[in-house]
């Protein structure tokens, strides 16, 4: 499997936990998702977007990375530039680095677009490292969450047969209608399982994090 780490604009506290997840992978830089690579300790080996975000001083830190510039009138988010870039160099799946925790309009495309990767085959997770969000297609996943950490299933449309195992409220074959709050502010207490007979969702997980 080849794994890449892409670097988008939102929100980032580089756990330890996100650093295991993103251990070994490539990795692209979205525009002023740059700023991320020296909390996570990488270099990217691509630098992708039209620049409008990403600053003079960036731009002098990282002259060594090969950008590939777009103008600021296109048809798809930086974001959505990076992921094609991973995927024209064989990614296999991704970890989308502050997908979320910025503009509502940009976390809610790239959660979209997650959707799309996860039906064309791609497992994609979005991360600021204290919020992790996963595509929710017909299936059965098995989640590793550490006991303790919140979760919240949202459905995008109706789902029928949502079954939830290792949590503090299991479901067991359950309909959960577009804009119901069944699903949210769950916890784990075990090995999490969901399954999905039909519909389409996401899954919004806190890991818990111990005091240091």
């Amino acid at each position: 499997m080849s794994r890449f780490t892409l670097l988008l604009g939102g929100g980032l506290s580089p756990t330890s936990r996100l650093r295991a997840q993103i251990t070994g992978s490539r990795c692209i830089a979205a525009d002023g998702g740059m700023i991320h690579a020296a909390p996570l300790g990488l270099v990217p080996e691509l630098w992708v977007g039209d620049f409008d975000s990403a600053g003079e001083e960036l731009l002098r830190t990282y002259p060594q990375v090969p950008r590939e510039s777009h103008p600021r009138a296109k048809d798809q988010t930086d974001g959505e530039l990076a992921v094609g870039a991973a995927l024209r160099r064989g990614a296999s799946a991704l970890v989308l680095v502050g997908a979320t925790g910025g503009q509502t309009d940009h976390a809610l495309g790239n959660l979209l677009l997650s959707l799309n990767l996860a039906q064309e085959g791609i497992p994609t997770l979005l991360t600021t490292g204290l919020e992790e969000a996963y595509p929710l297609l017909p299936g059965h996943r098995v989640l590793d969450l550490p006991p303790g950490s919140r979760f919240s299933l949202i459905p995008l449309t109706d789902l029928e047969g949502v079954s939830i195992r290792g949590a503090r409220w299991p479901l067991d074959e359950a309909q959960v209608p577009l804009g119901h709050t069944l699903t949210l502010s769950n916890q784990v207490i075990g090995d999490l399982e969901i399954g999905l007979r039909s519909g389409k969702g996401l899954i919004l997980a806190y890991p818990y994090q111990p005091a240091t």
